[in-house]
């Protein structure tokens, strides 16, 4: 029997979320469902149907992403899966047809996700375009090379006040970093901060705490404590969900509280930005065990698009060749103002390629070391990585 994918409606949902929810070992209810539906339009869900049963879905939530330079409308694509039946049978690629069409009628210029297995996304033009860390670091290992400038006070936050004081310090530090996203006031309630039980990992409720001075919120974090004793001696944890500082001393000072919280023996944090601070801020930043994993994953649906609405570290005259076979649609010669040329070009590469390098995640040299553009015209990396250079690493805070 053949598979036809739709557009989802309302009474959908559930059997889109059949297949994902498979691979975590239990069946959705109506509860995740409601869940869902907060903070994602049923018309964002592509439903593949065999007969009258759902075999795979896809779904994309309307984000608006920090790229260099400015903030655009994008495809924060999730709950992407087909059962296990149904594999290798054609049927992702037919949902990543139907939702790449869909992105580009709606005019969203990126489409960006977490892969949970990264082998497959680069075949429709997905390129890996950032990195992201974790840490496990013992807190007699956490001394700072120097002193913290601390003025201001610590202070623990309810959920309503959370909702109301943190969103804008996050608007703040999300405006200036590429592959953050705007979240909505749902957002925030639902899937921030919503902290149900089988989200805590066996650690405690979420605490919210922010750094304030004279009326001014700079910083909070969001953690859960998880005590533990073995012989008379604390083996308690802080598990750091989120740590947002507006200027780098208020990030300073949240991550030196963490650090400090008594009865911990111990602090973890994952989703970290591979350029984080704490690498200068420590003594020993060898002792924090960053193990480096791979972060979003960026594809250009309008590459024209995209590159008009990015900011260039320095102006250059490049031109850009780009193939696409999955959205041909892009396929041509681009300047970095996303006007096409028939002019020779000075690199040549794939489009999965300059989603890797758009944020700044990876360079044009990094991509040649690896075999992945082509230079045409001698010099032409260095200056591309001149204009593509950024001030900091593209960093998403949470999978989505």
């Amino acid at each position: 029997m053949s598979v036809e994918v739709r557009r989802g409606r309302r009474e959908d949902v559930l059997g889109a979320l059949r297949p994902v929810f498979h691979y975590f070992g239990r069946e959705p209810t109506e509860e995740s469902a409601s869940r869902v539906l907060r903070v994602l339009s049923p018309d964002r869900i592509h439903a593949a149907w065999e007969g009258d049963e759902i075999v795979g879905g896809a779904s994309a939530f309307e984000f608006q992403l920090t790229i260099p330079g400015s903030v655009v409308p994008a495809a924060g694509v999730t709950v992407v899966g087909v059962l296990p039946t149904h594999r290798r049978q054609g049927v992702l690629t037919q949902l990543m047809r139907a939702q790449l069409d869909d992105i580009h009628e709606r005019g969203e210029p990126l489409a960006f996700l977490w892969a949970s297995e990264g082998a497959i996304y680069g075949r429709f033009g997905y390129g890996l375009a950032g990195l992201s860390g974790e840490i496990e670091l013992l807190r007699a290992h956490s001394r700072f090379t120097g002193p913290v400038d601390t003025e201001g006070r610590f202070r623990l936050l309810s959920l309503e006040e959370a909702l109301d004081a943190l969103p804008p310090v996050y608007d703040r530090v999300a405006s200036e970093t590429p592959g953050m996203f705007g979240r909505t006031s749902e957002w925030w309630s639902s899937r921030v901060l919503d902290d149900p039980e089988w989200r805590r990992g066996g650690a405690g409720e979420m605490a919210r705490v922010v750094l304030e001075r004279e009326g001014e919120l700079l910083g909070y974090a969001l953690y859960r404590l998880q005590m533990g004793f073995s012989d008379g001696a604390s083996t308690a944890a802080v598990h750091v969900i989120e740590a947002i500082g507006v200027t780098p001393e208020a990030l300073s000072a949240i991550w030196r509280h963490l650090l400090d919280i008594d009865w911990m023996e111990r602090t973890k944090a994952w989703l970290l930005p591979v350029d984080h601070p704490l690498f200068l801020l420590l003594e020993e930043p060898s002792r924090m065990r960053f193990r480096v994993e791979e972060s979003v994953w960026l594809r250009l649906v309008d590459v024209a698009a995209a590159l008009r609405a990015r900011s260039w570290a320095q102006e250059e005259d490049i031109v850009l060749a780009v193939a696409d076979s999955f959205c041909p649609w892009n396929e041509g010669s681009y300047r970095l103002d996303g006007s096409t040329t028939t002019e020779a070009a000075d690199l040549r590469l794939d489009v999965r390629d300059l989603g890797a390098a758009f944020l700044g995640g990876f360079t044009f040299w990094e991509l040649r070391r690896a075999g992945r553009v082509e230079e045409l015209v001698p010099g032409a990396l260095q200056r591309a990585d001149g204009a593509f250079r950024t001030d900091r690493a593209p960093w998403c805070p949470e999978i989505f």
